[in-house]
């Protein structure tokens, strides 16, 4: 089982820099050893957290590839496209391209999205194997999802593909593509990045209950897991 690392610190602003200051030491392994960053983004909270910290840090921004842990099937021009998101936040703002985020189609059906989006990410990986990503950053749900894996559902237990469809999402929008966890936990590493008073519950259920939620069941079996709290989300596993 990975090595799970609970970083707790004061503030919105301290999990911000910690994070991001994580990615740059990431980023700069990888690049250093592969030559290139494949790194898997979320979309939620963490989308403020990396426009806000991202243009702070020193990479080689040209060797980053981007993919995406799940993806909402609506246009680039939606405010729920989690890539239209980055693409009005960070392009511009930091040296990347369009060219350098791997990106669904969302002019197909969330089965055909999902079979053609592993067709892009296979260019990026070595064949006949699962893709091993440096980084994935995970968001986490009042209901302790991750991705677009849902409690109960039964993408939980899908073994089959890299990026399966979801037609029936809990939340809104239904439709939707998300990694599986055989891919997220071949990860390098995985962090959870959370804040406010409103995770704690979760976050309490998911660390210290270590209630079998989605969130709870990312464990990179040969990497590591970070979570980055601020006081409030970790309000309820202050004595861990």
């Amino acid at each position: 089982m990975s090595p799970k690392e609970v970083k707790i610190v004061p503030s919105e602003e301290e999990v911000i820099k910690t994070l991001c200051e994580l990615i740059q030491d990431i980023a700069r392994t990888a690049i250093q050893r592969d030559d290139v960053f494949k790194v898997g983004l979320s979309g939620g909270s963490l989308t403020k957290f990396l426009t806000v910290g991202l243009p702070k840090i020193e990479t080689d921004w040209a060797k980053w590839r981007l993919f995406f842990c799940d993806e909402r099937v609506v246009p680039v021009e939606s405010a729920d496209s989690t890539y239209g998101v980055y693409k009005s936040s960070l392009i511009g703002i930091v040296p990347l391209t369009e060219e350098q985020f791997i990106k669904i189609d969302p002019h197909l059906t969330a089965e055909e999205a999902a079979k053609d989006y592993i067709q892009k990410m296979a260019v990026h990986f070595p064949p006949d194997s699962l893709p091993r990503f440096h980084l994935l950053l995970l968001g986490m749900g009042p209901d302790g999802h991750t991705c677009s894996l849902f409690p109960d559902h039964r993408l939980l237990e899908e073994t089959s593909v890299w990026v399966a469809p979801i037609t029936n999402s809990p939340k809104p929008p239904a439709s939707r593509i998300t990694l599986t966890f055989p891919v997220v936990n071949n990860a390098e590493c995985c962090i959870f990045a959370l804040t406010g008073a409103g995770k704690a519950d979760i976050v309490k259920r998911v660390l210290k209950d270590e209630e079998p939620l989605p969130a709870a069941r990312v464990k990179p079996t040969d990497g590591k897991l970070y979570w980055i709290l601020d006081n409030s989300a970790a309000a309820h596993i202050t004595d861990m």
